[in-house]
């Protein structure tokens, strides 16, 4: 049985965070880390490679804690109840996880890499992101008849964009209002009740 780990990487990852929130991410160098974790540096570079690997497992930690949420409400049988559940997952999320939501609000890719290619994450990210993708085509397909582009294209500003830009407003605001579940719920129903022009 191997010792269990001295420095836990979710104080690191916790650490880093909130580095890029209160800071920007261009403070959230290896050194500033160490500091601010308590981990040695060397614990860094051994476990995560570099600072961008660093700064990715913080990411990446919050989007798997959003998608379990979403994914979970999307095994509702009905698919409706499915987008709706996957739309209302988004403020589930901002609550549950306020940081971790301001984080991936705030951090974009290429903060991340410094704007260099990085094919394994890209590819994770893409793996990660599959079974949301077909959940949204099996909405598409149960609303319109169809999972084409359009309508899957449809179903994704229902249930993705509509519950990233409300979360966006109001994740920075301390608290999200309590109305917003709901205000949030029937706007997702409404647009997946709007059938698509010819």
């Amino acid at each position: 049985m191997a010792p269990p780990r001295k420095h836990d990487t979710d104080v690191i990852l916790d650490a880093t965070r909130a580095l890029v929130l209160e800071e920007g991410p261009r403070a959230a160098s290896v050194a500033a880390i160490a500091a601010a974790s308590g981990a040695p540096v060397g614990t860094l570079y051994h476990r995560f490679g570099n600072r961008n690997g660093v700064l990715t497992a913080a990411w990446i930690r919050a989007l798997e804690r959003f998608q379990a949420l979403v994914l979970e409400a999307a095994e509702i049988e009905d698919p409706i109840e499915a987008a709706v559940g996957m739309s209302a997952a988004s403020i589930t999320f901002g609550r549950r996880y306020p940081e971790d939501a301001k984080l991936m609000l705030n951090l974009r890719v290429s903060d991340m890499l410094d704007g260099a290619p990085d094919t394994e994450f890209r590819e994770r990210l893409a793996g990660m992101n599959a079974p949301l993708i077909a959940q949204v085509q099996r909405v598409a397909l149960a609303v319109y008849g169809s999972d084409g582009a359009r309508e899957t294209e449809a179903v994704a500003r229902a249930v993705v964009d509509l519950p990233y830009a409300t979360l966006r407003r109001h994740a920075h605001t301390g608290e999200l209002p309590e109305w917003l579940d709901a205000d949030l719920v029937a706007a997702t129903r409404a647009l997946l009740a709007t059938p698509l022009d010819a």
